[in-house]
């Protein structure tokens, strides 16, 4: 199972900034540390190209990040203040997922170890997304002839409203998205299908919604590729989450994602998309048995 990373790639951030970035230079010594993958599992992605990028973003915007012309207000919605780091950092991200979707459709499964950047819209950025990763990704699998029809499958707490917007009226990529009914955003965009959970809500009642939207959502789309964001932030203990998931609750999420695919014959690249918890070591823990399992249920 081929494994992208970008924690190499540093994003510099103000003292005291709420993002967890450790968590992915964590979780790729957890996953080494457990003895089930070597260094030969994990690769470095390309940069997304402005072509590959412009496929889902507005030329303006992508110009704009380039070249640090992101106004006060811009890099305020964002939640990152602009350099050339984070600049590399996000097109690695980008890059990565593609190298994820190009691996799963060779492998069955594949991942990105950070990703999920699915608050970016077509000509702007926000709650901590510059570059959406899963439509720059989709559309580039399609594009080079490698799917036709792509599901994606957020599970991150947050709604993917940036997808929803990039993706609205294109019946070849569809988008799904579970997710906390009054958390972030506030405004939420139209995806072809979105499930709204309350505050609170427990493993039994999200497993039962979420197997009703993998059944419609596969029989609608038909799916050559999943594309599929593991947020660990649903959890109960996660500090922007609002649901009560436990980490077996979340652990059958994802048993329940790949399970599907794997009686579609689809193949699966996952990207860790959110992860908040009070105790960092619970997200890591979280995103780790998510790659575990993928390895388990669809790989080699």
């Amino acid at each position: 199972m081929r494994l992208f990373y970008t924690d190499v790639f540093v994003l510099p951030l103000p003292a005291g900034h709420r993002f967890p970035m450790e968590k992915y230079s964590r979780l790729r010594q957890a996953l080494l540390a457990n003895g089930e993958f070597s260094e030969t599992d994990f690769h470095l992605p390309h940069a997304a190209t402005d072509e590959e990028l412009g496929r889902a973003h507005d030329p303006d915007y992508i110009q704009a990040i380039a070249t640090g012309q992101l106004s006060e207000k811009a890099q305020k919605a964002i939640g990152f203040p602009w350099s050339e780091g984070m600049v590399e950092r996000s097109r690695r991200s980008a890059g990565a997922t593609i190298c994820a979707c190009r691996a799963a459709l060779e492998d069955s499964v594949s991942a990105n170890l950070a990703g999920g950047t699915h608050h970016a819209f077509r000509d702007r950025g926000e709650g901590f997304c510059i570059f959406n990763d899963a439509a720059v990704a989709a559309r580039a699998m399609q594009t080079e002839g490698r799917a036709k029809q792509v599901l994606i499958v957020d599970c991150d707490v947050h709604q993917g409203n940036g997808t929803a917007s990039i993706l609205r009226g294109d019946d070849s990529i569809f988008t799904f998205s579970i997710h906390g009914a009054r958390n972030f955003p506030f405004d939420k965009e139209q995806s072809d299908l979105d499930i709204e959970l309350p505050d609170g809500c427990t493993d039994a009642a999200y497993l039962t919604r979420l197997a009703e939207g993998l059944d419609t959502a596969f029989d609608i789309s038909r799916p050559d590729l999943v594309i599929y964001l593991a947020g660990a932030d649903p959890y109960k203990d996660d500090r922007l989450g609002r649901l009560s998931l436990s980490c077996e609750g979340l652990a059958e999420r994802d048993r329940l994602v790949f399970t599907k695919s794997r009686a579609h014959g689809t193949p699966v690249a996952i990207a860790m998309a959110g992860g908040y918890a009070r105790q960092i070591d619970d997200t890591v823990r979280i995103h780790s048995a998510t790659i575990h399992l993928a390895k388990a249920l669809l790989g080699s």
